[in-house]
């Protein structure tokens, strides 16, 4: 991969355009999570059911999962200018049109819109981060972004509850609108392209195959519910089709053109060890981050500031130990950090099966703040090590499917821990057993779900090299392209 020569870094600082970038992929995140708390204003002032309501989330996650496969392709045919001017201006239009959205339909409209350009900010961050900074100092690069990416899931539903408890729910995106303007003017003023566009088309038929086979997929297991199985298992039986036919077309297109998405990224065994890991990690991840709030909330009586006041300081802790990591990473290696880190979240989502309705608040805070710890231990070597395994040309298209699968299995964790929950509930329930019992039994049941697959990473931790191999494929592209290895450590001014 080719790059434009400019200023050199100073060792041990973080380049200007991951910076850009970290700060825009920070806002974006926080918008993701802004709404959580929205759901009961939004059925008061636009007239709609919970299920609909709850559609500003699904339909959020749905666009991700759709749009995510075509970014690997998109990186490729664009400047780095180019990307993060599209993707903040379709962010920034979505905002705006949420804002003033006069009815529920155009809200969830602008949602859509904003998803979309979410969906292209995190596969840009992390190609332009591989491509800009040595393989010596990624892991301390890497521990910076995870700062940003980690708090500001956790914020949002502080911020939202925040707002919520004094204005309007479109004071949501209000507040966020002129931060994320800010944002935009600022990065293109400072951003720098790296590297060169390449030629090639799109192939619409892999377009749509990976809109409807992901968006399918996700939308299926996002109506899972008690008593309600046919359905959703035929969506995502078709979803699961359709994505296998997307993979068999781009291992034809990789012979005869150009993929979508390019699946030579998984000859890499520790690229696929990596994805493996970090797809069980969100499942369980995303399971856990469903089941505290409705326990905190349904059972425990708290508000949603309260209950994002509560699992705040694990979302911080995890931000701020990031850098940490990071360093550790470098001078250690990946299997020091994820074998602990992976133990840890067995350990403490085992812990959750333990609550009842006079747990102490300071025990579910310790709990949460150890999973967070923990998965901060783990995530930012696998991304650094997974990424790292790959030649420079494949970095955009390992992206995108790390972030394809993310969205995958959140929607997959989400599924299988309300549905475990559900069902033991309403059985509990049948029986004679009281509504409170059988709520705290079926979340007991779904946290111990969540730790048994999480026992699972514990195996793929233990199977993880401990560095990336340099790849062969990408030092003779180094060498074609006339480029040392200083050079590409010295592409950006930070």
């Amino acid at each position: 991969m080719s790059a434009e020569p400019s200023a050199p870094s100073s060792k041990g600082r973080t380049p200007t355009v991951v910076r850009v970038l970290v700060l825009a992929t920070f806002v974006v995140i926080l918008n993701e999570t802004i709404m959580i708390n929205a759901i009961p204003r939004l059925m008061e002032d636009l007239d709609v059911t919970e299920r609909a309501a709850q559609w500003v989330s699904t339909a959020f996650m749905l666009t991700m999962a759709a749009v995510i496969p075509t970014t690997g392709w998109f990186l490729q045919r664009v400047t780095t200018r180019q990307a993060y001017t599209v993707a903040m201006a379709v962010f920034l239009a979505g905002t705006a049109l949420s804002a003033v959205a006069p009815t529920f339909v155009v809200l969830l409209l602008g949602r859509i819109i904003q998803a979309g350009g979410t969906a292209v900010m995190m596969p840009l961050l992390m190609t332009t981060l591989m491509t800009v900074v040595p393989e010596h100092d990624r892991g301390r690069v890497m521990g910076n972004v995870t700062l940003a990416i980690s708090v500001a899931p956790a914020m949002g539903p502080v911020v939202s509850g925040a707002v919520l408890q004094v204005g309007s729910w479109r004071w949501l995106f209000v507040l966020v609108l002129p931060i994320a303007g800010v944002t935009a003017w600022l990065g293109l003023r400072q951003l720098e392209n790296i590297g060169e566009p390449q030629a090639g088309h799109i192939d619409v038929v892999s377009v749509a195959l990976a809109a409807l086979g992901f968006g399918g997929l996700v939308f299926g297991l996002s109506r899972f519910e008690s008593g309600n199985f046919a359905k959703p298992a035929l969506i995502v039986a078709v979803g699961l089709a359709l994505i296998a036919v997307f993979v068999f077309r781009q291992l034809s297109l990789q012979r005869t053109g150009t993929p979508l998405l390019n699946l030579q990224v998984l000859r890499s065994s520790a690229y696929a060890k990596a994805l493996f890991l970090m797809s069980v990690a969100f499942m369980a991840m995303l399971g856990s981050m469903m089941l505290l709030p409705l326990y905190l909330q349904n059972l425990r009586g708290l508000s949603p500031l309260e209950t994002g006041l509560l699992v705040m300081p694990g979302g911080l802790a995890m931000g701020l130990l990031g850098p940490t990591v990071g360093r550790l990473f470098d001078r250690f290696g990946a299997r020091v950090l994820v074998i602990p880190g992976t133990i840890g979240i067995t350990v403490s989502l085992a812990g959750f099966t333990q609550i009842s309705m006079s747990m102490p608040y300071w025990q579910l805070l310790a709990l949460h703040i150890l999973l967070m710890l923990s998965l901060a231990a783990a995530f930012t070597p696998v991304f650094t090590l997974g990424l790292g395994s790959l030649p420079p040309h494949l970095y955009s298209h390992g992206s995108s499917m790390l972030s394809t699968l993310q969205q995958v299995a959140a929607a997959f964790g989400t599924a299988l821990v309300i549905t475990v929950m559900s069902a033991r509930s309403s059985s509990i329930a049948a029986d004679g057993g009281d509504i409170v019992g059988a709520q705290l039994d079926g979340l007991r049941l779904a946290f111990l779900v969540t730790a048994a697959v999480a026992l699972i990473m514990v195996v793929m931790a233990v199977l993880l090299p401990n560095r990336a191999v340099a790849s062969d494929e990408a030092a003779e592209s180094d060498v074609a392209s006339g480029k040392s290895e200083n050079e590409n450590a010295e592409l950006v001014g930070g």
